[in-house]
């Protein structure tokens, strides 16, 4: 074992490994011995195809190269296809069409759109099949208008043209269920200035002669109160997730009230920024459920009749869109070990089977482990995060010293972070970084209440909870105090900028396309989230001036830490400017700042050799600002100190 500076250590987890091609999993689908998912494909710029899995193990790529499995409803997407009886239909993305693919015969399945000026105006999700009438049910998010709208739709198999509108008046629509034997639909709705995580309604309805939906009743949810993953059992008792009693726990709705089927201190539910999630499925007479605890995933095998319930052995400490039938589950699987990869779970032996996974190319002897913690906020309350040590088999430091930390704030912040295997947290680790991923108020994952706690206080608490983690693992001798970072991109950059602006325990910091104008964010946002700000913050405009104290862009004489940004020069979101103005001002202190712009790149970074440069770049800045040499042959990045740069 080599002696050397934290920092400095030679890793195999270089750059290109980082960006190579990963491929991401979405939308697990068991359509009786077949299975069906989506995979990206990174030879084909990441464009999203259907791959099934026959009854003999084959896996076979069915969507033809010039389709793209993506949808753009709520700018996020989400069940973007559904399959049954072998019969398959997806989401376009460059027409945001819906087609049916049989075999390999494909056709138009949804209204054309003629429209050259808005050739995406007709989105649609969460596509439902509706056999006994020939039908597709699903969200329509209409922006050929004034103003966007969303309704529930049927369109007829036979005749695409023909679109029939089931429900609408209300800002949002979600998760149509139908019952087994075709009477009645179940649905979620909402409206502004809720997002489906603050409160939402489930109701259900008769379907009438006609294909219409008779009276709908709302049998749960409200303004307080989120409903998610509505499904209906075999026998025909619909069931949901609620988080009525301050966690999103299992109900089923019988003799017309909402009964839980188990309360715990665990969160059964996700943030439904997307469509088509599912963390539960029905085995027989039996649920088999996916919940997180303290950031970790669970798999249980639950008995509705007497509220028993068994953990299932999985080595999977995250678990996405699980799926499931009699003998089997499917779900998305990662964990601190292991990227994400498409599993079947055997539900008798409990073995699990790789179907589909990201070939790796690294020994895990180079992987930090991830530590859960929980540590004390400066108001006397406890936020959680993932602790990485440095590790690196080959290297240990000189004694007495301890390592640098980089601090992560995660996006959203509606959001959380898990302790799946990241190659980009490894990146640091195995050079020597502590490197802390922080869960800070306002995570989903911890309950309603710890979620609810960032309301009005977003750039305030998350801010501090990532300081008051980093000052934790100071104090605990674990990391050095004098060289800590904090990085983060979009919501996640604007907590960065708020730490580096307003407070001075960080040393350095990274800004990705950070969010500093909160005003501008409020004004020019899409549809689903245009009312965010408002709980996050407050009502705008009626507030601007608390809008205005909390905007980093507003204090450039305030920010005076090394920082480095990273920005695409044709983001919409967060332009350039916003960045420049930071930079210049630091330039006229004095301060250390650098500055690296893609000329291609919008609101978020999508190519391999930009994601690689920007790592690479953040790593050479923090070894000239905490006065280490690296191991790797990096490019160098100009860095003004004022008067001159180097």
């Amino acid at each position: 074992m080599t002696t050397a500076a934290y920092g400095s250590w030679q890793s195999p987890i270089d750059g290109d490994l980082v960006t190579a091609a990963k491929i991401n999993f979405d939308r697990v689908i068991v359509d009786g011995v077949d299975t069906y998912w989506l995979a990206s494909q990174p030879q084909e710029k990441g464009r999203m195809a259907i791959i099934h899995r026959d009854r003999l193990g084959r896996n076979h790529l069915v969507t033809p190269p010039e389709f793209n499995v993506r949808n753009r409803v709520h700018e996020y997407g989400g069940g973007a296809y559904t399959v049954w009886q072998g019969q398959i239909y997806f989401c376009n993305d460059s027409d945001q069409c819906i087609y049916h693919q049989s075999g390999s015969q494909i056709k138009l399945a949804s209204p054309a759109v003629n429209d050259r000026d808005k050739p995406k105006a007709k989105r649609y999700a969460d596509l439902t099949i509706d056999s006994r009438r020939r039908r597709l049910l699903c969200i329509h998010e209409d922006h050929s208008g004034p103003e966007v709208t969303n309704s529930l739709v049927a369109i007829n198999l036979d005749n695409p043209q023909e679109l029939q509108i089931l429900a609408e008046g209300e800002d949002f629509y979600a998760s149509p269920s139908l019952s087994p034997n075709g009477q009645f639909l179940a649905w979620l709705s909402w409206n502004h200035p809720n997002l489906p995580w603050d409160g939402n309604v489930l109701s259900i309805a008769e379907i009438q002669a006609d294909g219409s939906l008779g009276k709908p009743q709302t049998i749960a949810g409200g303004p307080q109160e989120s409903i998610f993953q509505p499904q209906w059992s075999p026998e025909g008792v619909l069931h949901f997730v609620s988080d009525r009693g301050g966690w999103g726990n299992l109900y089923r709705w019988q003799n017309q009230q909402a009964e839980p089927l188990l309360l715990a201190a665990a969160e059964f539910g996700q943030p439904q920024w997307v469509f088509g999630q599912s963390t539960y499925d029905f085995v027989g007479d039996r649920l088999l459920c996916t919940y997180s605890q303290g950031g970790i995933s669970h798999l249980v095998l639950l008995n509705p009749r007497d509220g028993s319930w068994q953990e299932l052995d999985c080595a999977y400490t995250d678990l996405q869109h699980l799926r499931a039938n009699e003998r089997r589950a499917v779900a998305i699987g990662g964990a601190a070990d292991r990227q994400s990869e498409v599993v079947e779970i055997d539900l008798f032996s409990q073995r699990c089977n790789p179907l589909q996974a990201t070939p790796q190319s690294v020994d895990s002897k180079y992987f930090s482990q991830p530590q859960t913690i929980a540590f004390p906020t400066q108001d006397g309350e406890i936020a959680y995060g993932f602790y990485y040590p440095p590790h690196n088999p080959d290297f240990q430091a000189p004694k007495g010293e301890r390592p640098p930390l980089l601090v992560k704030s995660h996006g959203g912040p509606t959001a959380a972070t898990s302790g799946q295997l990241s190659l980009r947290v490894q990146y640091w680790t195995s050079r020597g970084f502590g490197y802390l991923d922080v869960n800070y108020r306002g995570s989903t994952g911890y309950g309603r209440q710890y979620q609810e706690k960032l309301a009005g206080q977003w750039g305030i608490l998350d801010v501090q909870d990532c300081i008051d983690g980093a000052q934790y693992l100071a104090e605990k001798g674990l990391v050095d105090g004098d060289r800590m970072a904090i990085s983060g991109g979009s919501a996640g950059g604007y907590t960065t900028l708020c730490a580096l602006t307003f407070h001075q325990v960080f040393k350095a910091g990274a800004s990705y396309y950070g969010i500093g104008d909160l005003e501008a964010l409020a004004r020019d946002t899409h549809k689903f989230e245009s009312r965010y700000l408002d709980k996050l913050v407050a009502p705008y405009p009626q507030a601007a001036q608390v809008y205005r104290d909390r905007s980093p862009l507003n204090f450039p004489d305030r920010l005076s830490c090394p920082t480095i940004f990273f920005q695409g020069l044709e983001d919409e979101v967060v332009p350039p400017n916003q960045s420049l103005m930071m930079v210049e001002a630091l330039r006229q202190r004095g301060v250390p700042v650098a500055y690296v712009p893609f000329p291609e790149e919008q609101h978020g970074f999508r190519q391999p050799a930009n994601i690689k440069r920007a790592l690479e770049s953040e790593f050479y800045f923090y070894s000239q600002i905490f006065g280490f040499t690296p191991a790797d042959n990096l490019d160098p990045v100009p860095i003004s100190y004022g008067t001159t740069s180097s």
